[in-house]
């Protein structure tokens, strides 16, 4: 926390200087992309893959001939992250940069770091997507980019071979309801195969947390009320209590997990969009993933990202300028389309493109119909505080400790419990 705050005190310091110019530069509207008579480079950081193409780039330097854009692309997220903290104040960041929702609770320390977006813009996101990145001074900091909802995904061939079905609607329709009833689902494959129906309690329990909306922090007073949240306590032991006997016990991202996408090591997993291109990725050759219109308890959302415009860059209004363009629903339905990233904007969700939408692996699973509905059905902006992230950690290693047989959950859960007082 000292740290945290020294560092504060440091990125304020840095842009005192220049905090007039950008002011000016925002409100009087100068200097704009398209109005501007000289010429502006515009630099964009992104990483993974916001579908921003270079044809898809060159469309808005055909219609701004002043404008030059340079993509740079970091290597991974993590990268991206390290280097937009360690240099977000400072000099050194492109002109827009993307940022993950993830990212949220850290960045709205800054908030005031970054050029509001303009207030007509703000009805163009579902509701959540605006909650979510708008901070305490009712400033949206980021321009939406895509979102992560989630259905759940299924091997078909091994339904079937427990005896469940198999086609996607009936699936869904048995899938319909609370965690109880996916719970109950499990059980039924569980007992007509002996082999696990879900992957972890840690992917599990994250897809059940994302629908409390302040699960460990008060949004009004920071105060950490995790540990004494009863809905907290109840889907950890709810969670845990499947587990035992339907979770393969494979930690998200290992080595062992990538090889359950194809190896059959379990029959379902909670599923954001973007989760499709990495089932099919790591396993190729498997035929019988599909995807149901259904998510436990409603909706849920993992996922997703913005473009955010640092106010000390040289080119505030003309990177504000086309990082609306970029967000734009049309914009947005071509970056889905080149690179399948659910588009975040209210218009684009009425897309025909996006609504007919099929995938040939998921076995010509409506996904855009499909992750239209399961967007739709997110009701609750789960508040990230200054904490979330540590506690949330702490909770995912707790569940690890009960898979992986180091603690029964009792003890497990105390563990947890004091490693977050401290945090107090």
């Amino acid at each position: 926390m000292k740290n945290r705050a020294l560092r504060r005190v440091a990125l304020v310091a840095a842009v005192a200087s220049t905090s007039a110019l950008v002011l000016a530069g925002c409100s009087g509207g100068g200097g704009s992309a398209s109005g501007g008579d000289g010429p502006v480079t515009l630099t964009v950081a992104t990483f993974n893959d916001f579908g921003y193409t270079d044809a898809l780039l060159k469309e808005y330097m055909d219609a701004h001939p002043n404008v030059k854009i340079v993509h740079n692309k970091a290597a991974t997220s993590n990268d991206a992250r390290a280097n937009y903290f360690q240099k977000l104040g400072k000099t050194g960041l492109a002109d827009i940069e993307a940022i993950e929702v993830d990212w949220l609770p850290e960045v709205m320390e800054y908030a005031d770091l970054l050029a509001p977006v303009p207030d007509d813009l703000k009805s163009r996101w579902l509701d959540y997507k605006v909650k979510a990145a708008t901070s305490s001074e009712g400033n949206l900091i980021g321009y939406g980019t895509d979102i992560g909802p989630e259905g759940v995904c299924y091997r078909s061939d091994l339904f079937a071979a427990a005896g469940l079905p198999t086609d996607r609607e009936e699936v869904a329709k048995m899938l319909q309801g609370d965690w109880s009833t996916y719970f109950a689902a499990g059980d039924k494959y569980v007992a007509a195969t002996g082999k696990p129906f879900f992957d972890s309690a840690g992917g599990t329990y994250q897809g059940a947390i994302n629908q409390v909306e302040d699960a460990y922090e008060n949004p009004d007073t920071g105060e950490i009320t995790a540990t004494k949240n009863p809905e907290v306590k109840k889907i950890y032991d709810q969670v845990l209590k499947a587990s035992a006997t339907q979770s393969a016990h494979l930690g998200q991202w290992s080595d062992d997990w990538m090889a359950g996408l194809s190896n059959g090591a379990f029959a379902t997993m909670l599923c954001p969009g973007w989760m499709l291109g990495v089932i099919e990725g790591n396993a190729p050759e498997v035929k019988g993933w599909d995807i149901a219109n259904a998510f436990p308890g409603g909706g849920g959302n993992w996922g997703g990202s913005y473009l955010t415009v640092p106010s000390n860059g040289k080119n505030v209004a003309a990177a504000q300028e086309l990082a609306d363009w970029l967000t734009s629903p049309d914009t947005q339905i071509k970056a889905f389309e080149n690179a399948g990233t659910f588009p975040s904007q209210t218009d684009a969700l009425k897309n025909d493109t996006l609504l007919s939408n099929t995938n040939a692996y998921f076995n010509n699973a409506p996904v855009g119909q499909i992750l239209t509905d399961r967007a739709e059905a997110v009701k609750v902006s789960p508040y990230k505080g200054a904490f979330y992230f540590q506690i949330n950690d702490a909770m995912q290693k707790a569940l690890t400790r009960v898979e992986d047989g180091t603690q029964d959950a009792a003890t497990s859960w105390q563990q947890w419990v004091t490693e977050v007082d401290a945090l107090k």
